[in-house]
């Protein structure tokens, strides 16, 4: 089953028309989101930033389209489809039917479509860059919209040559972050991110690793540029995302890497669930 726009129907049914504009223009935007008994993580922050997305595409929800509606929807669906205990959740938000580059509504349609949860953190995980094309910086780079040619083209790369997932870089050849997530490196205890600036996405993992840092004030954190030169400088490496989590990086060409700060750092993150 999946939800749209409020009705729940079967997913083999076709509910998306020609005119689609997240079809036709990738007019579109999503949040992925995981449930753990029946509860959604960080469901509010995962809310605002759709919020906030919407205005900066000037998409208009309306005034129905509130944290209480949603959240239930959300939850409805993942009832019906019997996996409270443990789900992903997307939520894609799109303009409505018609028109050219130019929309004939700024009001929105919606999709939400769960599947059983994955969180798998995999003890050995190589990446390299990935340096065919790159990400624009600027702050439309920081929205998940649904334009995402970049990171599937990235992601055949680093299945060709067995990576688990590529780095990428902008056009000033400065790192962004990974195909599937915010990047974080550690230098003693030092963690530094690239800034949204940069191009990388508002991750909700992200905003919360930084926060975690500057709370407990253990280590110290820096959002800065990274130039590909300071991967190898690094004593650890992580990538950071809403399904799971953190996941360390091993090796990065001939430089591997441990990984007891992210470790450490993923306890704390779980204890912010509740």
């Amino acid at each position: 089953m999946i939800n749209t726009n409020g009705q729940l129907v079967s997913k083999e049914n076709s509910i998306l028309k020609i005119e689609n504009r997240g079809f036709k223009y990738g007019d579109a935007i999503f949040e992925t989101m995981k449930v753990l008994e029946s509860k959604i993580i960080f469901f509010e922050e995962h809310y605002f930033r759709l919020m906030a997305s919407l205005r900066m595409l000037r998409m208009d929800a309306s005034l129905n389209f509130t944290l209480e509606y949603v959240e239930s929807e959300i939850l409805k669906l993942v009832e019906a489809n019997n996996l409270l205990d443990a789900a992903r959740v997307r939520l894609t938000v799109f303009r409505k039917d018609g028109g050219l580059y130019t929309p004939l509504t700024n009001e929105i349609d919606f999709v939400i479509e769960v599947s059983e949860l994955n969180t798998e953190i995999k003890q050995k995980y190589e990446v390299d860059l990935y340096k065919d094309f790159y990400v624009y910086s600027g702050l439309l780079s920081t929205i998940k919209t649904t334009n995402r040619s970049l990171n599937v083209i990235a992601s055949i790369f680093a299945q060709e040559n067995d990576f688990d997932t590529c780095i990428l870089i902008n056009e000033k050849k400065q790192i962004v972050e990974a195909i599937q997530g915010n990047l974080f490196i550690v230098i003693g205890n030092l963690f530094v991110t690239p800034p949204l600036t940069e191009g990388c996405v508002k991750g909700i993992i992200r905003g919360k690793i930084i926060y975690l840092l500057k709370k407990h004030q253990i280590f110290n954190i820096e959002e800065r540029i990274i130039s590909p030169f300071e991967l190898k400088k690094a004593d650890e490496v992580f990538i950071t995302n809403s399904i799971i989590d953190i996941q360390s990086v091993t090796k990065y060409r001939k430089k591997e890497f441990d990984a007891k700060l992210s470790t450490q750092l993923s306890e704390l993150l779980k204890m912010e669930y509740n």
